[in-house]
């Protein structure tokens, strides 16, 4: 089954279009997990344990293993929501963009070592960057649009021909890079108006949207501007908000509160 099709299968199986990004800060875990040696993975596997049943899908954030030297725990994560919770896809938020045999690379980082079901890419590069994701067609290939960040009109707002350097990057990637129905683009919570303007443009293609939470994206907003036709059509994430709702050892019973409270006010206005 394609990334897209899972997603869709997932968003309808679990009444549900949240994301939780796995996102580990030793220094905010519960006291009792922090002087363990597999803390970032009993933390995050245990989140993901108590929320599945909520969400449409999962999504760890490389940086925070990797600055932790945790590629390990990231590799077995990934493996565990597979084979726990068979038909959750995992996104690999890593933001790769690079050229020739880096590329390559890249890909066979995200999708063979890790066993991502997509990635998050930076289109700055241009196709070549993206070339060797967009040839798994069984992949998902998530394209930086208009990020939820304070900084993304430094960029992503200049005038490219009489419109916004992110509007190009929408129609381009649903006109010309989604040759194998597995493209998806990022629009941040925090910019309603932008996402209405995506959606405009590229139709049913999935739009991953963080923001919401502890970022203060409205979800009102978000599902009343970003939803497709069918009232879908969004993988809305979550991190910081469900991941340390707790601070003790039901942490996880905590997330998953959390996540359930989510869950249904996005389900409220769709």
């Amino acid at each position: 089954m394609s990334f897209v099709a899972a997603i869709d299968a997932a968003a309808r199986r679990k009444a549900s279009l949240l994301c939780i990004g796995l996102d580990p800060e030793p220094a905010k875990f519960p006291a009792h997990l922090r002087a363990r040696p597999d803390a970032i993975f009993e933390f995050c596997r245990d989140i993901v344990d108590a929320t599945a049943g909520l969400v449409c899908a999962f999504k760890p954030q490389f940086a925070h293993f990797a600055a932790q030297r945790a590629e390990d725990a990231l590799g077995r994560l990934i493996a565990h929501i597979h084979t726990s919770h068979p038909g959750v896809p995992v996104i690999l938020d890593a933001k790769r963009g690079d050229i020739g045999s880096t590329a390559n690379h890249y890909a066979a980082e995200a999708f063979d070592r890790y066993g991502a079901d997509a990635v998050t890419v930076n289109p700055y590069l241009g196709r070549d960057s993206v070339q060797p994701f967009l040839d798994r067609g069984d992949k998902g290939v998530i394209v930086l649009c208009r990020t939820s960040n304070p900084g993304a009109r430094d960029l992503q707002d200049l005038d490219v021909g009489g419109r916004p350097l992110y509007q190009h990057v929408a129609q381009l990637v649903a006109r010309e890079w989604n040759g194998n129905g597995n493209c998806a683009l990022v629009v941040g919570a925090t910019y309603p108006d932008e996402l209405r303007a995506v959606r405009e443009i590229v139709g049913d293609m999935p739009l991953l949207v963080p923001g919401v939470g502890a970022q203060g994206g409205d979800v009102q907003a978000v599902v009343n501007n970003g939803r497709n036709v069918q009232g879908a059509g969004l993988i809305i994430s979550s991190s910081r908000a469900i991941l340390y709702a707790g601070s003790g050892e039901d942490f996880a019973d905590a997330a998953r509160r959390e996540a359930q409270k989510l869950r249904n006010e996005i389900n409220r206005w769709r």
